[in-house]
């Protein structure tokens, strides 16, 4: 991993503008996701869908691509028939189709700097039953630590500028990932919790031990939330700055909730995920601000006209 670029925009102070949910504008090419690898499944079957989906977030004004790896799993592959060889190529696919998208976008013209962003997503992501959304596994530290360190260490290797540790619900899962990148000096890795409200994590948490699990851990380079209601957002800025110096990330939902039963999402949002909003995140401390489920290229488009003035 070559996180030297990326570290220098974030010692710039930012903004940097995130993509929004890569499965979210998957769906919107028209494609169905409703399988236990959601969008990982497309690695296999579809890959040019996935290089449009980054693609469309490029054009709408992103400076982050967050590769299709978050669902990716060794389990969830061997259900489908792959071998451990097979597996670790998907997640390494993952990567290379983010970077071929950012290779389109230059070529298309985009002169901003580009980075990708290797999902490294939760325990409970592999469960495929909502756990992600509770946490409280009942997994040890040790056991969560040997559960993520081949599939972080092949999207490690695989050429991405950072790792996304994201949608993670419990502290005990922060604290098993960066035992792993304390093991591999060099790596960058952002790590964002998934919040059931303005103070606590899913598990119950409160947002501070998250952050104190992580902040002054080798590696990682931000640290903030996604996954999240946006009107969570303000709060848990001002807690994690409270405890950090660290550039804070925020990412958050549509604000519509996930049926994990039932399989879809529900309700309208009761907050939103726009320039408006994005601009008072801004405003309060977050650095890398954009969307994660239900959240599309327009959304991203308006956070990024409403954060342009600032940057620089």
């Amino acid at each position: 991993m070559d996180s030297h670029h990326f570290r220098l925009a974030l010692r710039h102070g930012g903004p940097i503008v995130l993509d929004g949910g890569v499965a979210t504008q998957l769906e919107a090419q028209g494609n169905d996701l409703s399988d236990d690898l959601w969008s990982a499944r497309l690695l296999l079957e579809a890959p040019d869908e996935i290089v449009a989906a980054h693609l469309a977030f490029y054009r709408a004004g992103a400076q982050v691509a967050t590769t299709a790896s978050y669902q990716a799993s060794f389990e969830g592959f061997a259900a489908r028939g792959l071998d451990r060889s097979a597996a670790e190529g998907m997640l390494r696919r993952s990567v290379a189709l983010a970077i071929e998208a950012r290779e389109q976008a230059v070529a298309e013209g985009i002169d901003r700097e580009l980075f990708v962003a290797a999902s490294v997503g939760p325990y409970g992501a592999m469960l495929a039953d909502g756990s992600e959304y509770r946490g409280n596994y009942g997994r040890t530290v040790a056991e969560l630590r040997d559960w993520h360190r081949d599939r972080l260490a092949i999207l490690a290797d695989a050429g991405a500028d950072v790792l996304a540790v994201e949608t993670i619900p419990e502290v005990q899962e922060a604290e098993a990932v960066v035992e792993l990148l304390g093991e591999r000096p060099g790596t960058a890795a952002w790590v964002s919790f998934s919040c059931a409200d303005g103070a606590r994590l899913r598990s119950g948490a409160p947002i501070e031990a998250g952050v104190a699990a992580v902040a002054d851990a080798p590696g990682v380079v931000a640290v903030g939330v996604n996954c999240t209601a946006p009107e969570a957002v303000p709060e848990l800025i001002g807690r994690i700055r409270a405890m950090t110096s660290l550039p804070v990330i925020v990412y958050p939902n549509s604000g519509e909730g996930w049926d994990s039963a039932a399989r879809r999402w529900t309700g309208t949002g009761a907050g939103r995920v726009d320039g408006e909003t994005a601009a008072g995140w801004r405003a309060a401390g977050a650095v890398l601000v954009g969307g994660c489920c239900r959240v599309g290229p327009s959304q991203i488009e308006a956070i990024g006209r409403a954060l342009a003035p600032a940057a620089g």
